[in-house]
């Protein structure tokens, strides 16, 4: 790509300009709409500001569809009422499957036939704020919200700053004149950082993305609105006569994607009204919980356009042709009653909210986690609050922020206990670490969640020992670490209560079946701060057995891909610590395994040894000489420090270099490499 600044010559410049905007203008399509950029950030900023300097240079050539214009338009200080070119409609809704039969059933009798020939699509209600994009000769000229369906207001200024919409539509097979139609809306994560943004202002918190969209497309300020994380989709079009400019609605969807509109994903055809039903169950039971925004439904629409205009409209109002298919509320608003702390299994106080009951996308939701304390005051949380639930992106609700308007002025500020709920030691904060820490390693609670963590099925999968058994044994007595769940007898559970002969002998045979797990699911097990099942599965398999890794130096353990320092550290800290190793012993002593069936152990000049490779080697690739490395043991970092061991340059070397000649690091080339790996 030719990236040399413009030429004096107006024409010349006036070519290059159209080049750059053409580039820029794809390259906002494939980051904004198909997630796929192939500018680099540097790239598109160097294009970006050379077309700059043209249109600097020379004003005459600065276009209204310019990239460089989407920001610094002028706001009316009202904003203006502006007339739809056709009126936007309000769609009728089913809540259920019988309602979308009758719905089938009312088209049918219209007609006068089955309409299975032309079927139906189905497409995600997204829950934003309605507008209607106007295009001349495929350039956007005016932006206007939904308002009364007949007007509403001007609001084009902003909707130039989305950047997934196309100033100037791609192609050349469009209308002259027509309106496309969409919903402008935030995804869940832009949410949350514009809440945290406003509550470090010290502004009022928006209640939920659908509020934020439409707030955002009423800013005087363009500016402001640009800063916003604003995103489109579109689902319809039309012409000034009232027609649709393709013949049928999924034929209208391709076209639109092929103009540069974003479509919202996961639309389909159905033959028959069954299919959308069954479409609609899955978007709501499992798609939804996946998705980045916020949906409220789904439309289905009869595909045929012919079919579409036969069936006309109800009342000036809403479409025989489509129905929205509305799911249970995925956001929720209730009251907040108290904020709780709860003492995880490595000592992490989560606070999280005691919630009024209420229903929330088909589920009845009484708590949800709070995170942190650094959460709770960013988000300005109140005991007392009434709040906003969500439960979409996530089976687990959210607690997205409060409703400041509802405030009667009894709310109560929270904040963190000092000392730990569940054993009353001083609580700890380590570090730059937002967590705050229970020290007690024989807290009840971190011994409970701890207990819980080292039952579960990822880790020593003992069927049958649930959260509630597990209280059981530690208010009898009968455990107080892991170890002492394989003393546990038959006889012993059986005095218990809700514990019967057979269940006693079926969990003690579990627990006694898990002694034989391997050590990728026992270090996992321990919960051992940072390390996860995967680092477990890497630890194991690197050194083999217990001992050999509780023996293990730093180095040795950071030196293992995927690892890195702050496991390292804490491995090295846990195998430390005299409560650790009476643990391990204790556990030896009851005949858990400690070794790793697929352990791949290895030894080498390298091992432990910290290596960076920089230039270009005469025979080895970068990949070769990596592989060289940790074949050898050794393990290869991407940046020299002081745990640097040595460094490997070839030819044109740079920075890593330097760093390691100030830090008296050894620089070695490919030979001493070859000859030090014995190869």
């Amino acid at each position: 790509m030719d990236a040399s600044g413009g030429n004096s010559s107006s024409t010349n410049a006036n070519a290059r300009g159209a080049a750059l905007r053409e580039i820029l203008s794809v390259a906002l399509h494939e980051y904004h709409v198909l997630d796929a950029p192939k500018l680099s950030d540097a790239e598109y900023d160097k294009l970006f500001r050379e077309l700059q300097q043209i249109e600097s240079e020379f004003p005459e050539l600065v276009v209204t569809d310019s990239p460089t214009q989407r920001i610094g338009m002028l706001v009316q200080s009202a904003f203006q009422s502006h007339q739809h070119m056709v009126r936007m409609l309000s769609l009728d809704n089913a809540m259920n499957a019988e309602e979308l039969r009758a719905f089938e059933q009312s088209i049918e009798r219209i007609v006068g036939r089955d309409i299975h020939k032309s079927g139906y699509t189905v497409e995600l209600k997204i829950d934003g704020a309605a507008v209607a994009l106007t295009y001349e000769d495929g350039l956007l000229v005016t932006a206007t919200t939904r308002g009364d369906g007949t007007q509403g207001e001007n609001v084009t200024a902003n909707i130039r700053t989305i950047r997934g919409i196309p100033l100037r539509l791609f192609g050349r097979n469009h209308p002259p004149l027509m309106e496309i139609r969409g919903e402008v809306y935030l995804p869940f994560a832009g949410f949350e950082k514009m809440n945290e943004a406003q509550v470090a202002a010290g502004k009022d918190v928006f209640v939920n993305p659908r509020n934020a969209a439409a707030g955002s497309l009423r800013q005087l300020d363009t500016a402001m609105t640009a800063s916003r994380p604003l995103s489109f989709f579109g689902y319809a079009a039309v012409l000034p006569n009232g027609d649709t400019p393709a013949p049928t609605q999924w034929d209208l969807l391709t076209t639109l994607e092929s103009w540069g509109i974003p479509i919202a994903p996961h639309k389909a055809r159905c033959t028959t009204i069954e299919e959308a039903e069954e479409w609609a169950h899955t978007v709501e039971h499992e798609t939804r919980a996946q998705l980045a925004f916020a949906i409220d439904g789904g439309v289905i629409k009869v595909n045929d356009v012919a079919v579409q205009q036969e069936l006309g409209i109800r009342n000036d109002r809403t479409p025989r042709w489509a129905i929205a298919r509305k799911f249970a509320p995925d956001m929720a608003v209730t009251k907040l009653l108290q904020i709780k702390v709860n003492v995880g299994r490595t000592g992490v106080l989560t606070p999280y909210a005691e919630l009024e009951p209420v229903e929330v996308g088909g589920a009845t939701v009484r708590n949800a986690t709070l995170h942190n304390a650094q959460q709770v005051a960013l988000k300005d949380l109140r005991e007392g609050d009434w709040v906003q639930i969500v439960r979409a992106g996530d089976v687990i609700p959210k607690v997205l922020g409060p409703v400041p308007e509802r405030r009667t002025g009894d709310e109560q500020v929270w904040s963190m206990p000092t000392e730990c709920p569940s054993c009353q030691t001083a609580t700890q904060q380590y570090g730059t670490d937002v967590a705050i820490y229970c020290p007690n390693v024989l807290c009840p609670g971190k011994q409970l969640e701890g207990l819980v963590h080292f039952a579960a099925r990822d880790a020593m999968d003992i069927d049958g020992l649930s959260y509630a058994r597990i209280e059981q044994l530690l208010a009898a007595g009968l455990v107080h670490d892991f170890a002492d769940l394989f003393d546990v007898t038959a006889e012993q559970l059986t005095k218990l209560e809700r514990f019967a002969k057979k269940s006693a002998e079926n969990l003690v045979r579990a627990i006694d079946e898990a002694r034989a797990r391997p050590l990728a699911r026992l270090l996992f097990a321990l919960g051992i701060r940072h390390v996860g099942a995967q680092a477990a599965g890497l630890l194991a398999r690197r050194f083999g057995t217990m001992d050999a890794l509780a023996a293990a130096p730093f180095a040795d353990i950071a030196g293992i891909r995927g690892m890195g320092d702050i496991i390292a550290e804490s491995v090295v800290d846990y195998f430390a610590d005299p409560s650790s190793r009476a643990l391990i012993e204790k556990l030896r002593t009851r005949s858990v395994n400690f070794t790793e069936p697929n352990a791949v152990v290895v030894e080498g000049p390298f091992s432990g040894l910290v290596i960076v490779l920089t230039g270009s080697m005469p025979s080895l690739s970068r990949g070769e000489a990596t592989q060289l490395i940790e074949r050898a043991g050794g393990r290869v970092a991407s940046s020299v420090s002081k745990k640097t061991s040595f460094v490997v340059a070839g030819e044109d070397a740079g920075s890593k270099r330097e760093a390691a000649e100030k830090l008296g690091i050894e620089i070695i080339d490919e030979s001493e490499l070859r000859a030090r790996a014995g190869t």
